[in-house]
């Protein structure tokens, strides 16, 4: 099996990122099946700690964060993450490495006899792409011996396939109305799935919450008889200062204060910084040698591109991967806040899933020029779709048949002095961070 095999192979599954309306029905979900493959792999998700993240929005950096601290302790560390920017290989990497093309193509070797097995008899249902990418991070951490396995939810979190560890640390991040139409309507609903998995014997650190969405997870971790640690009383933190390359806080965790520098923009940044800090104290506290140098060495060398990421400077073309109305009222804050600029010029793309009218609302007073385009994701919204949205707000939009012509037409437009910024899907700033590069945009 060659790697483009091994990936067409993971592709031929039910994918809920390419088709997520077969994600509605709840009876399509069951851990069990996922359990089953596990366990015909030698069960590799119980072979190391795991720290598991479920949220709205930055629950990838936080665990970009955690990760990075925990590899600058001194622990052999995986990290799962979805979706991907540019290549499949991103979602699964140990000690910040991807893993390579030949150990994804051997790995798909090994599942691929064991998944034929559970699909035939399709006890629990069939395995879908995620569930299928989720055993495969699990087998491959196990197969590196690693210490901790930082776990990002892929959606939800009740039903999500990563859903089968016990975690020493629960996290969940800022809680908002995404994927509404799977999760639910109201942020009681979301935060109820979100909180799905909290399990006894974990330790619970929640960024800071809407009031509802607080009393949900208060009452999870109470049903479950487990410690909550909230950032923004239990552990707090002070912005102490930013260029463009970085920012600089303190926080105040409940074992003591840390001086950070980080280099990711945006001020919710500052709340997942805190959040990783309280979950890192947590696995300090439960004896793991987590020191604060390696916390604040490992949060000083986090990347995680895509998020209020500058391509270039003259012009400032800025990327963020914005895609609710939460992630889109943080973006157009950040802009306010971390950047001087003549003029503002939006390229926007969004999923054809997506509140677009919310996104929009938040977005379009701050912006001169508007061009909206798709990406190469098959559920692209179309372009028309966006330019009525923009219309109802007495913006004229401009239309741009795919990324790297939408991003050439905003550069024509753009001064030295400008402000482009590309947002609204993260496959959308993926083929905009892949165009920059063929433009050979300079920072």
């Amino acid at each position: 099996m060659e790697y483009q095999q091994a990936i067409d192979y993971l592709s031929s599954y039910t994918d809920y990122e390419v088709v997520p309306r077969l994600a509605h029905n709840a009876a399509n979900y069951d851990l069990r099946r996922v359990e089953e493959l596990l366990s015909r792999l030698g069960d590799p998700h119980l072979k190391a700690r795991s720290v598991h993240i479920a949220g709205t929005n930055g629950k990838g950096s936080v665990a970009a964060m955690v990760a990075s601290a925990l590899s600058a302790s001194g622990y052999t560390t995986g990290l799962y993450t979805s979706p991907h920017l540019h290549t499949w290989r991103e979602r699964i990497r140990v000690g910040g490495e991807l893993i390579s093309e030949a150990e994804l193509t051997a790995l798909v070797e090994r599942l691929k006899p064991e998944v034929e097995v559970v699909n035939q008899k399709a006890t629990y249902g069939r395995l879908t792409t995620f569930e299928l990418l989720t055993a495969l991070a699990f087998a491959h951490f196990a197969g590196n011996g690693v210490d901790f396995q930082v776990l990002e939810v892929g959606m939800g979190g009740r039903f999500d396939a990563t859903n089968v560890t016990n975690p020493e640390v629960c996290i969940i991040t800022s809680i908002g109305l995404d994927h509404m139409d799977v999760l639910g309507s109201t942020l009681a609903e979301i935060a109820a799935e979100k909180a799905g998995i909290i399990k006894p014997g974990s330790t619970v650190v929640t960024s800071p919450q809407p009031d509802e969405v607080a009393g949900v997870i208060n009452e999870t971790c109470r049903g479950c008889g487990v410690q909550l640690i909230t950032v923004g009383s239990d552990v707090t933190w002070q912005g102490l200062g930013f260029d463009l390359a970085r920012q600089l806080l303190r926080v105040e965790g409940r074992k003591g204060g840390y001086e950070l520098s980080i280099p990711l923009l945006g001020q919710h940044q500052l709340d997942n910084a805190a959040t990783a800090v309280a979950a890192l104290e947590v696995l300090a506290g439960k004896g793991f040698d987590i020191s604060r140098e390696g916390i604040v060495d490992g949060l000083g060398r986090v990347s995680w591109p895509g998020r209020l990421q500058i391509l270039s400077h003259h012009p400032l073309v800025v990327v963020d991967g914005a895609h609710n109305i939460d992630s889109a009222r943080s973006l157009k804050r950040s802009i306010e806040q971390y950047f001087d600029f003549d003029q503002a010029i939006l390229v926007i793309g969004a999923s054809d899933d997506k509140d677009i009218a919310s996104i929009v609302s938040e977005l379009f007073p701050l912006f001169d020029k508007v061009i909206v385009t798709r990406s190469r994701h098959p559920r692209a919204m179309a372009p028309a779709s966006l330019v009525a949205e923009f219309a109802r707000h007495g913006v004229k939009a401009q239309a741009a048949e795919d990324v790297p012509s939408a991003l050439s037409q905003a550069l024509a437009l753009a001064g030295d002095k400008d402000l482009l910024c590309v947002t609204g899907s993260l496959f959308v700033v993926a083929e905009a961070i892949e165009q920059a590069a063929r433009l050979s945009l300079t920072r």
